[in-house]
């Protein structure tokens, strides 16, 4: 195998490799081995006949995909580590000659980790975030509790008020005509939770126990069932029950009963001191996003497309991981959002080339810093994760692979670079 380096305009380069003739027809020799049986050659049984034979009756190409996708697959990673590039995307990959005694030949066009030039990184000044816990967050905290050991009471003696759960049956029709998933009985709505479309929810409120009542909506025009969207409908609803959310009373009792303190200002001190502990972690954190943000600012580089385009890809992928956790395809995502794959990905665009630039400024930092972190290091942080695990930590070490623990090392790097960059800051 040999390979030629072509450098490109905007951090692209094209590689093409020829495979040797000898290596092609070897290739091809594998192909009909794999596919003889599946051609019928008369006075032959099937996978008997020679592949000379087969190659003259359908032609010489029909043995030519396995045997191209077999060599790209075998010699493609050998031809990116032999070319010395950083490269940072897929390869696009083009046949360039394909031919029986002839040495095959492809290309493939690669992104290659842009150059970064630093501007200014320290002493960068940026205005300091600062906790403060307010006595609104602690009446917050307390009403979310008060929220959560609430209890629902049922109400007889007046109508539906905006903020009530209740049990309803419904009957939806389109001109007369009933619809799939119109109906329902006995099904719970809290009123001004907007889960029902349009205005059904507020055509509810002062309506009376038992009372039938003729709601009028339309569908949205993004709404998920084709056949419905834009469209008006009925819907015949009674009311069956009204539930009113009981609060318990804010007071000594109620503290004791939710916390290990007896009496309510122990409890709100308690609150006050989480909510501080948070807000000085959240506070942390924006001090070294907007650090690293106006570090990145300063900097320059020229990202290609393609590695946007791969890391565009990534955050779909992961996203669809999400979503098979919570037991959704990602056809099921769309239908439910209204989104479309080519949507979404516009979408990610702008937060992908973010991430990209973030990571190489931070980088070029570790290396213009001359940040290393020894292994000892990363040996202490496997054995955390290991035992967040229950695992051995060989066998958590042999779970990541060495590709895993060389980007765990690289992210400690990182993560080094980011508190280099708060500890020079000027915070004011």
């Amino acid at each position: 195998m040999s390979i030629q380096v072509e450098n490109l305009e905007k951090n692209m380069a094209k590689i093409t490799v020829e495979v040797p003739a000898e290596q092609f027809g070897q290739a091809l020799k594998t192909s009909y081995n794999k596919n003889k049986k599946r051609f019928n050659i008369p006075g032959f049984r099937k996978g008997k006949a020679p592949q000379a034979l087969i190659e003259k009756m359908y032609g010489p190409g029909v043995l030519y995909e396995d045997a191209v996708n077999q060599l790209i697959n075998d010699t493609c990673g050998d031809a990116m580590k032999e070319s010395g590039l950083d490269i940072v995307s897929r390869p696009q990959i083009s046949v360039e000659q394909v031919e029986k005694g002839e040495a095959f030949i492809y290309s493939f066009q690669v992104a290659v980790k842009p150059e970064v030039a630093l501007g200014e990184y320290k002493g960068i000044e940026v205005e300091r975030a600062r906790p403060e816990v307010t006595d609104a967050d602690i009446e917050a905290e307390l009403k979310k509790v008060q929220d959560q050991n609430s209890r629902l009471v049922s109400v007889e003696d007046r109508p539906v008020q905006d903020g009530d759960q209740v049990v309803i049956d419904f009957d939806g029709s389109m001109d007369g005509v009933p619809f799939e998933g119109g109906k329902a009985e006995s099904y719970p709505l809290t009123i001004g939770s907007h889960s029902f479309v349009d205005t059904f929810e507020e055509q509810l409120i002062g309506k009376n126990l038992k009372e039938e009542v003729e709601v009028n909506v339309t569908f949205p025009e993004t709404y998920h069932a084709k056949e419905l969207a834009g469209k008006p409908a009925l819907f015949k609803v009674v009311v069956q029950e009204i539930k009113v959310k009981e609060l318990p009373e804010l007071d000594d009792e109620f503290a004791s009963e939710v916390s290990e303190f007896d009496t309510l200002d122990e409890y709100k001190a308690d609150i006050k001191a989480k909510l501080s502990e948070t807000k000085q972690k959240q506070a942390t954190t924006e001090n070294e996003n907007n650090v690293v943000e106006k570090v990145v600012g300063n900097a320059t580089m020229e990202l290609p497309e393609a590695m946007i385009d791969d890391q565009v890809e990534n955050m779909v992928d992961n996203y669809s991981r999400r979503m098979r956790g919570q037991g959704l395809t990602m056809e099921q995502y769309f239908q439910f959002t209204g989104l479309t794959m080519d949507k979404m990905k516009e979408d990610l665009r702008p937060q992908a080339e973010k991430q990209i630039r973030t990571r190489l400024v931070l980088e070029a930092i570790v290396a213009q810093e001359g940040i290393q972190v020894e292994d000892e290091a990363v040996e202490e942080e496997v054995k955390k994760m290991a035992a967040s695990y229950k695992l051995e930590l060989e066998k958590m070490k042999e779970y990541m692979g060495e590709a895993e623990l060389k980007r765990l090392k690289e992210d400690m790097a990182v993560q080094e670079a980011i508190d280099f960059l708060v500890a020079e800051a000027k915070l004011v």
